[in-house]
């Protein structure tokens, strides 16, 4: 099964970011039920291994974490493949990865290093990117300075991810409470 571990986002940053979604004229928007934090794309993993990180993320107790929201980023070079909203790099937030990394090494899956570039993925862009160019450009210069109330983290959920040709469905299987909060 296709899958990830993210953090959920509480209701009141969602509701933001899909405003900040509503001030960009192009591509497509990422479902509101579908904005998320990820912590570790785990791939496509037998069930066993998911039910091995079950065990070993209930066996944690994850730290808490805040998310703070400082500014917007494209993705993928000089034709973007997505609109992102930046998130702190706190030390809290890494604390949290750490974590969830340790318990994804200890139920035996094997991830490749990445860096954590933490951001909440707003909208993606097909081929026709190239053409809308200049009112892409307006709408990031108009939110470059975004900013938005940190607010705690508070939880952890693990999720399926199924591609569709209208974009991925992701489906929670299982939360995790943080701050010792299960």
């Amino acid at each position: 099964m296709r899958s990830f571990l993210a953090v959920a986002l509480p209701e009141s940053l969602r509701q933001a970011l899909v405003r900040v979604q509503a001030a960009v004229p192009v591509g497509r928007p990422v479902d509101e039920d579908n904005l998320h934090l990820t912590l570790a794309f785990l791939d496509d993993q037998p069930d066993h291994a998911l039910a091995a990180l079950h065990d070993a993320l209930v066996a944690r107790s994850l730290p808490a974490a805040r998310l703070d929201v400082s500014g917007i980023a494209l993705f993928g070079g000089r034709v973007p493949r997505l609109l992102a909203a930046d998130v702190v790099r706190e030390p809290g937030l890494v604390a949290l990865r750490d974590a969830c990394l340790g318990a994804v090494r200890e139920a035996g899956i094997a991830l490749p290093r990445s860096r954590f570039r933490p951001h909440v993925t707003l909208v993606r862009f097909g081929p026709g990117i190239r053409d809308a160019g200049p009112r892409l450009e307006r709408a990031v210069a108009a939110l470059a300075g975004l900013r938005l109330p940190g607010m705690a983290a508070e939880a952890v959920g693990l999720y399926a991810s199924t591609l569709t040709p209208a974009g991925p469905v992701y489906e929670e299987l299982a939360r995790y409470g943080l701050g010792g909060m299960q």
